[in-house]
């Protein structure tokens, strides 16, 4: 036991923290944007999904730099797919998502089989990583430099867009927008909002973000693509999302949490523990995340039943 707390408790389990995390944070963000705007988008997943294959596939026949605008590219065109069926069409956002997620993994499959004849993963020669930042002297700071040095500059992103989330929706006019359409869509409408722009503006917005974040998963060490390889990171975003109420801070804070869990799973395989059961870590992190926001969310409800029925009374 002694042994695996070692492993857990080190300065470099806190940049493997970080790493894991920033996948999460630019989802979650991105999630952010269309729950603010009233949309509960789970096709982050997919998004997620396929801008790391087109991340992968587009970075090894040119350079990393245009591997992460194909990501971003191929997201947002899953995002735009979206916002056409949720927006026009007028398909229910849920059933939207999930048609994205499945779309993702269906297609990414069908190229990595039309273009590599394997449908399990690219060939070990199709490789794409993003150079790490070395931070020189910094990097030899203690606990600060193991955490911030050698990290690629999508990490060192994601961290300058919580500010950034922050003061788009509290200091801009599309963030009141943006608010205004969430809390009361119909009396936004009647203010002269233009609803559809802002929330079309919203989707587009979590599609490029999720971009980065597949570009992240995929080419931040791995440098290759596997089915499946976002194993329900798209999901866990959603989960922060929902646990925060797409509040910048408690985004980042759950996120963090959530790579911490994912980053001690890892430990804890390396320590020995099943692999299995270390693998379990996040998903039950999620769960106990979600039954919180559930309990809030009916505590929430209870109050204002409460405060009605008080003033009916008066």
């Amino acid at each position: 036991m002694n042994a695996i707390l070692q492993q857990i408790l080190t300065a470099g389990t806190l940049a493997v923290v970080l790493a894991k995390s920033t996948p999460i944070l630019l989802a979650a963000i991105g999630g952010g944007f269309t729950q603010v705007g009233g949309i509960l988008n789970i096709g982050l997943e997919g998004m997620m999904l396929m801008s790391a294959f087109t991340g992968i596939a587009v970075g090894a026949v040119t350079n990393p730099f245009l591997g992460v605008i194909a990501a971003v590219g191929g997201a947002v065109l899953l995002a735009l797919v979206y916002a056409v069926a949720n927006l026009v069409f007028k398909a229910d956002n849920i059933v939207v998502g999930i048609g994205i997620n499945l779309l993702a993994a269906g297609i990414t499959v069908l190229f990595l089989t039309v273009l590599y004849g394997n449908a399990g993963a690219t060939p070990g020669d199709v490789k794409s990583i993003l150079p790490p930042i070395d931070l020189g002297l910094v990097g030899d700071l203690p606990v600060v430099g193991a955490l911030l040095n050698r990290q690629t500059a999508l990490v060192w992103l994601a961290l300058l867009l919580v500010p950034v989330y922050w003061f788009v929706l509290y200091r801009t006019r599309y963030g009141v927008h943006l608010r205004a359409v969430g809390e009361d869509e119909p009396a936004a409408l009647a203010a002269g909002v233009p609803v559809l722009r802002v929330k079309f503006v919203s989707i587009i917005a979590s599609g490029a973000l999720c971009g980065l974040a597949g570009a992240q998963l995929a080419m931040a060490s791995v440098g290759s693509f596997t089915a499946n390889m976002t194993s329900g990171r798209g999901f866990i975003a959603v989960a922060a999302i929902i646990f925060a109420r797409g509040r910048p801070v408690p985004t980042l804070i759950a996120c963090l949490v959530f790579g911490a869990a994912d980053a001690i799973a890892d430990r804890l395989a390396l320590g020995g523990v099943n692999s299995s059961l270390s693998l379990l870590t996040p998903y039950v992190i999620t769960i106990v995340a979600l039954t919180i926001a559930a309990y809030r969310v009916l505590a929430a409800a209870r109050t204002r039943t409460r405060k009605g029925l008080q003033q009916a009374g008066a």
